[in-house]
């Protein structure tokens, strides 16, 4: 039997299964999780500068009140969220692909996401604050 007749599944190094190096099956997953977060911090990420924009002269009241308003707290809810979402995935690349040593690559990788999360949090916490608070 040649290569080509064999199925993809035994054309695999043998050295490569019994180290289990193969694919894990989450790349598309987290390419197209990277690119949606790309495509929404585009579109929000317009009407987060038409929005400073407008604000540009504005006091503190009247700042205030624009980010009361439901739809623009939604809006930079989601902004912020898709941010530190999408800042995650590209970080969680670099370090996979320049941090060689194990223990330093998980490292990283918790820090990242607990400062992505810390950050998340306070970000939300601060536009409910300033939406809910009369």
């Amino acid at each position: 039997m040649s290569a080509k007749e064999l199925p993809l599944k035994d054309r695999r190094d043998p050295l490569k299964v019994a180290r289990g190096l193969g694919s894990s099956q989450s790349g598309v997953g987290h390419w197209w999780a990277q690119r949606m977060t790309a495509a929404a911090l585009v579109l929000l990420g317009v009407w987060f500068v038409v929005t400073v924009l407008c604000l540009l002269h504005a006091d503190y009241a009247t700042a205030r009140a624009a980010v009361a308003k439901p739809w623009n707290a939604l809006l930079l809810i989601a902004f912020v969220l898709s941010m530190f979402w999408h800042a995650v995935l590209g970080l969680q690349v670099v370090v996979e692909d320049y941090v060689h040593t194990r223990w330093k690559e998980v490292l990283l990788l918790v820090a990242i996401k607990f400062l992505a999360v810390l950050g998340a949090l306070a970000s939300v916490l601060a536009v409910l604050r300033i939406a809910l608070t009369p």
